[in-house]
């Protein structure tokens, strides 16, 4: 019989593989298939499984296995407490998004995992390496012998854990594998002074004794993912790996106990068994050489975020009762009143309520050019106070900081699969069996074809072969790439959600603004009110508009309440308030309709405008500015003028879009003048005004029914539609929350420069994610065929399987090393 069930948690190849060999083996399944893009198996038993069995075999993962129709939700793994997260994740994403509780090593490639940077910095403890007893909060020097306090083990990353756990294996292995190594090499020497010590079997032996710690304590790490690997047949590096060295070495062990049961040509001049025991310990402590700068390599793919974290300060003044105390930033509640001091760091974020400064940001947005910052601005975590003091008020405290978001959001995109990576997926999916093939031809075509003795070149570059190939440099390719990218961004004021956005910006031909806030400042300004009715004077018109405007959200409402408040305008009840996106708002005042808002809410409203009030209004829109009309009872009695200033980087950020022959379309719900008015500054060509939140949507919908790769720029709840249905979503940090949770990409400084940063950057990471592809590629295509003897008529050049675990450790080093160079890389 044959049922049909349903896979949740899959994103790869590598999960299906991983699913169907867990399915195959249940007792009484004669055959399961997993589909990936259908998220299916179908699976074949002799007699009727309940869905519970499959259920419990896939428990111990992250996948779930359920009849169709029926919907489970993925179980969320637990945090650990203490340094870090808590989450771990495979570098390589062989499981997607899938996250460890614990560290380890990836169930798929075996590689070590990852941490997530730390969102919430610590403040120690650190104690003396000679007087443990020492613990101080923050770094500095023992009071009793004056060495340099470290972190305490608790304190350390599991990151860090991990490369003092393999250098110490390191370490380990070299002391032993050294000597080994200087015996088997003696034998190069002439009149060898080794041999008039002890004779060449006794050497063996001692060869063999050292071996032994190297093999099951210093590299048995390497066995174990071998033999999980094959149990999983989930085959990764350590599977060439393992079965290379452990062929060697055990070739080595019977040739020590066992000489007479192998032919002539694999014994040396004295009678004994050429042994392979330096080849195998060199070739293992080389990878774990390899593993360790690995590791040491891939801690510096995040640590653009990492530096950033650091930024936030250990301390902080807070104000209680007019007193000033210095508490740890654990500490600060919401709420809490902190003094910042010239040149200190800004602790938490909030608002500036006494003083003000020029701050850096630069950390933040990646603008070298300090900041003024006046009382009701807001101050971020990290930034740097300049030569004032100023009392801020806490808003937002740990992981709610903007330092603890962007890693957040980096966390989240450095584990995000880019669409180029399922080319290597696909290579990788083959690359292993392909290689042991390779391996088998090599071992016969040199037995039958080789010189003498034939036995023992075949078994070396076998080996050779299986020890130089490296499907880890393929899998790391794009990962290391985009973490490495997103940490740039993060540094440059770009938020970058997910690694698609980042390839996807890369590939967009149209990019849609908006104007407010987005082209402009957003920091409207009141210019004048004015009335057009007797029975209403300017100061009652403001304070109907501003009565109305009180209730509403929008930008320009804000400017309007503040203007009020300047006049010392009373506001007046307000009841029955509705806002309707792109035209306006309506209330009820002293029992009267009032309705403020553009010439489409007018219009809806059936609301008359004389000709006279129509043409004044339509010249001050030509110049630009935005006029909301204000209507009580059906007759429109004035308006208001707000401006609101073109950003100073607009017009250079748009001529660069248009030199990369990117066409750019403005979409506002502003009036047509002040469109046409911004665009004639800008010398834009396209542009749409007067556009609803729904319009805009359709106009995405529209270009990408056309073929356009549409990229959308806003700030605003009108345009959240849009921003989601884009190809590509860019908010300007200065805008709304929704628009941020909309958009793929978020521009910290919310400039439209930050687009022309963020398209160079996704420019720069797609070409390194091509340039190591095409070294993986390059590098397995030719080091195979050359540690299987392709030289060797022509050149009689062989490869040792040692240069060919050196060539290898080195070659995922090197993938990393490439990516690592996006960190200098300039985007401005």
């Amino acid at each position: 019989m044959k049922h049909t069930y349903t896979i949740t948690g899959m994103t790869c190849n590598g999960c299906r593989s991983h699913v169907e060999n867990i399915l195959n083996s249940v007792d009484g399944v004669q055959k399961a298939s997993v589909y990936l893009d259908k998220g299916e198996a179908i699976i074949q038993m002799e007699n009727h499984i309940s869905v519970e069995v499959f259920q419990e075999s896939l428990k111990e993962t992250h996948y779930q296995i359920h009849l169709p129709g029926i919907k489970k939700t993925a179980p969320k793994n637990p945090k650990l407490k203490g340094k870090g997260t808590g989450v771990f994740y495979c570098p390589m994403h062989c499981e997607g998004e899938k996250t460890y509780n614990k560290p380890g090593d990836c169930s798929v490639c075996g590689m070590d995992l990852v941490e997530e940077i730390n969102t919430i910095t610590s403040t120690g403890p650190y104690t003396c390496p000679i007087h443990p007893d020492i613990i101080k909060e923050k770094p500095g020097s023992c009071p009793i012998c004056g060495m340099d306090l470290t972190p305490n083990d608790a304190n350390l990353s599991a990151e860090q854990k991990t490369y003092n756990k393999l250098a110490k294996k390191l370490w380990f292995s070299i002391a032993f594998t050294l000597p080994i190594f200087i015996i088997a090499m003696s034998e190069m020497i002439p009149d060898n002074p080794l041999y008039k010590i002890l004779d060449l079997k006794y050497w063996n032996w001692i060869q063999f004794t050292l071996s032994i710690p190297v093999i099951f304590y210093g590299t048995w790490i390497f066995f174990e993912r071998a033999y999980k690997s094959i149990k999983t047949w989930n085959l990764n590096m350590f599977t060439l790996i393992g079965i290379g060295a452990g062929i060697a070495w055990s070739f080595s062990v019977f040739a020590l106990f066992l000489p007479d049961i192998f032919p002539s040509q694999f014994k040396t001049e004295s009678g004994t068994v050429h042994v392979y025991f330096e080849a195998a310990t060199v070739i293992l402590t080389l990878v774990l050489l390899g593993q360790l700068l690995e590791a040491k390599a891939h801690s510096k793919t995040n640590s653009a975020v990492k530096e950033l974290l650091k930024l936030a300060p250990n301390k902080a003044i807070r104000i209680v009762d007019g007193n000033e105390e210095e508490i740890l930033i654990e500490k600060i509640h919401k709420g809490d009143l902190l003094r910042v001091k010239p040149g200190d760091k800004i602790p938490v974020d909030g608002n500036i309520i006494e003083g003000e400064s020029s701050v850096d940001e630069s950390m933040i947005t990646g603008e070298p050019i300090p900041v003024l910052k006046k009382i009701n601005d807001t101050v971020n975590a990290g930034t740097i106070n300049g030569k004032q003091s100023f009392v801020m008020k806490a808003e937002k405290i740990g992981s709610d900081t903007l330092l603890s978001q962007i890693a957040q959001m980096v966390n989240q995109a450095s584990r995000s699969k880019a669409p180029i990576q399922k080319l290597a997926d696909k290579i990788s999916e083959y690359f292993v069996p392909v290689v042991v093939i390779i391996s088998v031809i090599t071992f016969l075509i040199w037995i039958i074809f080789g010189p003498e003795p034939s036995s023992v070149y075949a078994l070396v570059n076998a080996i050779a072969v299986l020890i130089i190939a490296c499907p880890c440099a393929l899998g790391l390719a794009t990962p290391m790439s985009v973490m490495v990218g997103v940490g740039k961004g993060a540094k440059s004021g770009i938020l970058i959600k997910n690694a698609e956005a980042l390839e996807r910006l890369n590939k967009i031909n149209t990019l849609i603004i908006d104007k407010t806030g987005t082209i402009t400042e957003g920091k409207p300004s009141v210019e004048k009110v004015e009335s057009a009715n007797n029975n209403f004077n300017t100061n009652r018109v403001l304070q109907y508009i501003i009565s109305l405007n009180k209730l509403s959200e929008h930008p320009l409402a804000e400017a309007t309440v503040n203007y009020g408040k300047s006049k010392n305008i009373t506001f007046l009840e307000t009841k029955n308030f509705v806002s309707l996106a792109g035209k306006g708002v309506i209330g009820i005042i002293n029992n009267e309709k009032v309705v403020l808002g553009n010439h489409k809410l007018m219009e809806s409203e059936n609301i008359s405008i004389t000709g006279t009030l129509q043409s004044t209004i339509h010249q001050i829109q030509k110049q630009g500015k935005t006029v909301p009309i204000l209507a009580v009872n059906g007759h429109a009695i004035g308006f208001i003028v707000i401006s609101d200033k073109i950003k100073k980087s607009s017009k250079k950020a748009i001529d660069i879009l248009q030199l990369k022959g990117i066409k750019i379309i403005m979409l506002t719900g502003d009036n047509k003048d002040s469109a046409k008015a911004v665009t004639d500054t800008l010398k834009l060509k396209h542009f749409k005004a007067e556009m609803l939140p729904e319009q805009k949507l359709q106009e995405v919908e529209n270009l990408q029914k056309q073929g356009k790769i549409v990229a959308m720029a806003g700030d605003g709840i009108n345009d959240a539609p849009a921003l989601a249905k884009s190809d590509v979503g860019i908010a300007m940090g200065t805008g709304t929350d929704i628009a941020i949770e909309s958009a793929s990409i978020t521009l910290v400084k919310g400039d439209l420069h930050g687009i022309v940063k963020a398209h160079n950057l996704s420019e720069k990471v797609m070409k390194n994610i091509k340039q190591n592809l095409f070294f993986a590629l390059f590098y397995n295509s030719i080091g195979v065929p050359i540690a299987a003897g392709i030289l060797y008529p022509f050149f009689g050049i062989l490869l040792s399987p040692m240069i060919a675990a050196l060539a290898m450790s080195f070659s995922s080093v090197s993938v990393i090393t490439n990516a690592l160079r996006l960190k200098n890389t300039q985007i401005n």
